[in-house]
């Protein structure tokens, strides 16, 4: 088996000299980071979408007792909507903060706007899929 690859030395960014030694403190230059809960926040929403058409799907046969599994699945739907608008405020916050130079920058700044936009779609479609099933059921 081979050694994995080892990574280019990378220059330091800074060199502060400590008085009365021959010795300095290196300041390295930290690459930025993918946010964990962008990342997060974008898998939630698509699956929060694809519930909600599972819901619609569901709805559109409530006659035969789709409506039960449809409101089974809105709850599914609505929750994972919910948590990856959240998250994706949450990273938003974090990817806007400003970090000090020895700190960890983040980035997916894309991959949270969207996370909210898809946990919010698939927020609104699993409450519009209930709202078919119901619909169609007392009609």
């Amino acid at each position: 088996m081979p050694p994995p690859p080892r990574e280019a030395a990378r220059p330091p960014k800074r060199v502060d000299p400590v008085a009365g030694t021959p010795f300095g403190v290196v300041h390295l230059d930290v690459p930025p980071v993918t946010s964990g809960l962008a990342v997060g926040s974008l898998v939630a929403g698509i699956a929060s979408t694809l519930v909600a058409m599972l819901v619609i799907c569901l709805g559109a046969v409530a006659r035969t007792g789709g409506a039960w599994a449809a409101g089974a699945f809105t709850v599914l739907g609505v929750l994972a909507g919910a948590g990856a608008v959240v998250a994706g405020l949450l990273a938003l916050r974090q990817i806007r903060r400003p970090a000090a130079p020895p700190a960890v920058r983040f980035t997916g700044r894309g991959l949270a706007v969207a996370g909210v936009s898809c946990g919010g779609a698939g927020l609104l479609l699993s409450l519009l899929g209930l709202g078919l099933a119901l619909l169609l059921a007392l009609g």
